[in-house]
This record gives C-alpha cells, structure tokens and sequence, in this order.
C-alpha cells in the first residue's frame, strides 16, 4: 500500500482545481420522460481502519492507504430506474435546494443513508453527465468526510449502505469490463465486482464507467485485464 490519508485529500483538491473530462458511453436508449437535474455524492473517507482483502493471491498494491474507503448503496429492487444496482447516493434535485448540485447531494445522502451533512466537506463537482436511460442529467459532487456518523440503509430507496475499501476497488482482479445486451445491442463498460463480505455484487454502468474515470484522473488505477467480462442485467 502506498500514500497517506493526506496524500489521497491533496489529489482530490488538485482533482476538483482542473478540468475533468468525464467519458460516459450511454447504456441504454433515451427514456421516454421530461429531463431531471439530479447530484450523486462521491464520498471519500478514512472510516474502518479494516484492511483491504485480495481477490487472489497475488499481492495487493495500491497508491490509497488501506483505511481509505467509499460510500456505496444498493438502490432497492421496486425502483423504476436502475433498480437493485450499486450506486452512490443521490437523487432528483428539489426546488429547497436552491439550485445548488451539492444541497441536492447532501440532503439525498441524508435521506437514504442517514449520513450528518455537517460532517461532510464539499470539494467541488465533476461536469454534469447525461444518463439517457433515466433521462437525467447528473451532477457527481465529491466530498471528504471530516467527521463522520453512522449510516443506514433507508430500505425505501436504498437496501444496503457498503463503505468499501478503495484498495480493493483498484485490484485488478476485481476489475472488468460489463457486458450488457438489450436485443441486437451489446453496452460494454467499465466495472467492479464487490467483495463477498459486501454482496459480491458488480459495480457497473454509470457508477461503474465513472468510478473507473475517476480513478484514471486521480491516476491511482492500476493495470487491469479489459477483456475480463461480467455480464449484467439492466
């Protein structure tokens, strides 16, 4: 393992001081519904101090300290959009939010996981993100958080709440490329597959294609097998 919590809070303020390109191949067609503002929030922390796990026996290096982890949730199966997929918490954006990508991030972080904004320090945003197949523009804020609280999952929106280990996110033997077919199309992207003790689920399409982005831009990724594959259901 390699950095330092220090380290890692410098590449994401010198990240949010640069302009970032976000690369998003649509997974699916337009929805047929108005167009949505909504904000995911991008939640770094040092929380567990429980050390990353390998997916094989290979030694498992990264440029992140081990304690270093992320906020991710599973979005309930009743959902209309994205239903029972691995996600950042996030949502529509709500007239009390004035506006303001990272209020909407906060207050819906709150809602499905019960997070204390207070203890959350906002970075800055990524460039908006088109995803056609809600039809919602999504605003990813990153957060660092300076003091944190419990969570929970809402089990109205979210039925699982996961603070996983970056380290184990960056191992190549957890990455891989999704696979998913509606009819004659076939969607390829960037993906992750969760440890067994979170579900052993996969982390794919636009929280998948955006982690992956993420990591490249930080230039904590790690070479990873691109034709290793999951295949995945919308």
């Amino acid at each position: 393992m390699g950095g330092s919590v220090e380290d890692v809070q410098r590449d994401l303020s010198a990240l949010m001081a640069r302009e970032v390109a976000l690369e998003f191949e649509p997974q699916g067609p337009l929805a047929d519904r108005p167009l949505r503002r909504s904000s995911v929030l991008i939640l770094f922390g040092a929380l567990d101090r429980v050390p990353a796990r390998r997916a094989s026996e290979a030694p498992l290096e990264a440029p992140v300290p081990p304690e270093l982890d992320l906020l991710l949730t599973r979005r309930a199966d009743g959902m209309r959009h994205h239903p029972g997929q691995i996600a950042f918490p996030g949502g529509g954006a709500e007239p009390s939010d004035g506006g303001d990508p990272a209020r909407t991030a906060l207050r819906e972080a709150w809602e499905e996981t019960g997070l204390d904004p207070s203890g959350v320090e906002v970075l800055g945003s990524l460039p908006e993100v088109h995803i056609p197949v809600s039809n919602n523009l999504v605003t990813p804020v990153i957060g660092w958080w300076r003091l944190p609280s419990e969570v929970a999952a809402d089990h109205s929106e979210s039925v699982d709440v996961f603070r996983v280990p970056v380290a184990e996110l960056l191992d190549p033997a957890r990455r891989g490329t999704s696979v998913l077919e509606r009819g004659p199309l076939v969607h390829r992207g960037a993906a992750f597959r969760l440890d067994d003790r979170f579900g052993g689920h996969v982390v794919w399409g636009f929280t998948g294609i955006l982690l992956a982005t993420l990591f490249d831009r930080l230039g904590w990724a790690v070479p990873w097998d691109r034709e290793h594959t999951f295949a995945v259901q919308p």
